[in-house]
């Protein structure tokens, strides 16, 4: 977009205030109105099942985009969670429709947002119904190495913004083997592990694994 189209873009974002770890964005069957650019912090998207236990659907970092989820009902249907202290871009949806009128090139891209969100999904998807522990983990790490290179952030160096105990839950495996996982990885030289802290020492074994784990 040339800068006279980015102004216009800019000047409907609305910048929110710090949003403290813990403290929801939106929650399951609130009205839609806008979808959420992630400025800095991280994010992550849950369901309640009946019983009230959480079920991790996504981890969202800086850069990328949520809400979508409430454009087909005009309701959201996830509850939204910052899981540290982070600041959002909030971006009403009706402006978005008037301004891809006028800005073609921003309603092609907002529909390759949406895409990408979409396999994403079907990503996920495969690596739950597929691939076992080890595989499972090394598909989150590499998607999220992928990811901190898309914001000019070391690949090899990542800081998880999620605990064990999410990460579990997103992947479908117990704490303890989310741990256990981690350290064989380690052993086997493929990662360092200090706390959060991931170094990835070996991105083409770490990849084999995601292809090849049953």
């Amino acid at each position: 977009m040339d800068i006279k189209d980015i102004d216009k873009v800019d000047n409907i974002i609305k910048r929110s205030r710090p949003i403290q770890a813990g403290e929801h964005i939106y929650r399951t069957g609130d009205g839609f109105t806008s979808i959420f650019a992630v400025r800095s912090g991280s994010i992550k998207t849950y369901l309640l099942d009946d019983d009230g236990v959480e079920q991790m659907t996504g981890f969202y970092l800086p850069g990328e985009i949520l809400g979508f989820d409430g454009i087909g009902t005009e309701k959201h249907g996830c509850n939204v969670m910052a899981m540290e202290t982070s600041t959002v871009c909030e971006i009403p949806f009706e402006r978005i429709e008037e301004l891809s009128l006028q800005i073609p090139v921003l309603q092609r891209h907002f529909f390759q947002l949406m895409s990408q969100q979409i396999e994403a999904d079907h990503q996920m998807m495969l690596t739950l119904s597929k691939k076992n522990a080890e595989g499972r983990v090394a598909t989150l790490l590499i998607s999220l190495s992928r990811r901190f290179g898309r914001r000019n952030l070391s690949p090899n160096s990542l800081r998880l913004p999620m605990s064990r105990m999410d990460i579990g839950n997103f992947l479908g495996l117990t704490i303890e083997t989310v741990s256990r996982t981690f350290s064989r990885l380690q052993k086997e030289g493929l990662i360092k592990v200090d706390g959060r802290e991931i170094h990835i020492n070996d991105h083409e074994q770490l990849r084999s694994i995601c292809h090849a784990a049953k």
